[in-house]
């Protein structure tokens, strides 16, 4: 399926990368991801539906932006693949504001969450703390804070994470520091000019940045420009940049 809010979705991959049973599980874990977003963002009790949705259960304010969220968690449940397959050094930059449950929602199922904090254990009762304390009072904000595990970018500030992935690997050599750019983020003045990167920071040397222009098609109350124009003007407009898509 396209991650795409527009269009088809626009894949220059050949063949098949993976095996039918890697996509298999891959996919299932995703599915499983996309359901602890719809969790955090909506529910505060009955967390594994296991009795008819009533009102009560559903949080009075809805915060935490749905959009970025699946690709966010696409992104992350496939990096883990290859981190795990190639024994990778890499880190995880998310640039989408608001889109916190395409991280949490990962990083609980994995485990790294319950273990940081006990008390959002996996299990039925630890997931019903995990949806409550999202974007909500005395709980967590609804982008990537300082509270996420392993958390080093505050992801609703827009415009800055090529910035900070560039300045991961400076230090870094063997770092592969891997940046997902919303696509209103890509919109502001900071992102925009940090496409340059390239022009200073040599992989072989300084480690890499590799970008992901994550096409979610929407801002709060808007399209996104990148998401509208065509494939072959992005293309250009990137590989002017000094990248190849």
């Amino acid at each position: 399926m396209s991650l795409s809010a527009y269009g088809k979705a626009r894949s220059t991959i050949q063949g098949a990368p993976l095996t039918a049973d890697e996509l298999r599980k891959t996919h299932a874990y995703w599915r499983a991801c996309d359901y602890l977003m719809l969790g955090m963002i909506y529910l505060q009790d009955n967390p594994l539906l296991r009795e008819s949705l009533k009102a009560e259960h559903v949080k009075n304010r809805l915060l935490g932006h749905w959009g970025p969220s699946p690709g966010l968690a696409f992104t992350h449940v496939h990096l883990m693949r290859l981190i795990k397959k190639y024994d990778l050094d890499m880190i995880f930059l998310a640039g989408p504001g608001h889109g916190a449950p395409g991280v949490l929602g990962p990083v609980y199922l994995e485990g790294t969450y319950s273990e940081i904090y006990p008390e959002k254990s996996e299990d039925e009762e630890g997931l019903r703390e995990f949806f409550k304390q999202f974007s909500f009072p005395g709980g967590i904000g609804s982008h990537c804070t300082p509270e996420t595990p392993g958390s080093i970018h505050e992801g609703g500030e827009l415009g800055y994470v090529l910035s900070r992935a560039c300045g991961a690997v400076f230090d870094n050599p063997q770092l592969i520091a891997v940046a997902v750019v919303g696509d209103g983020e890509s919109e502001t003045g900071p992102l925009a000019t940090s496409w340059h990167i390239n022009k200073f920071l040599n992989p072989i040397r300084d480690g890499a940045v590799l970008p992901i222009l994550h096409l979610n098609g929407y801002k709060i109350n808007n399209p996104t420009l990148l998401a509208r124009i065509s494939h072959e003007e992005l293309d250009s407009l990137l590989r002017g940049y000094g990248w190849t898509p």
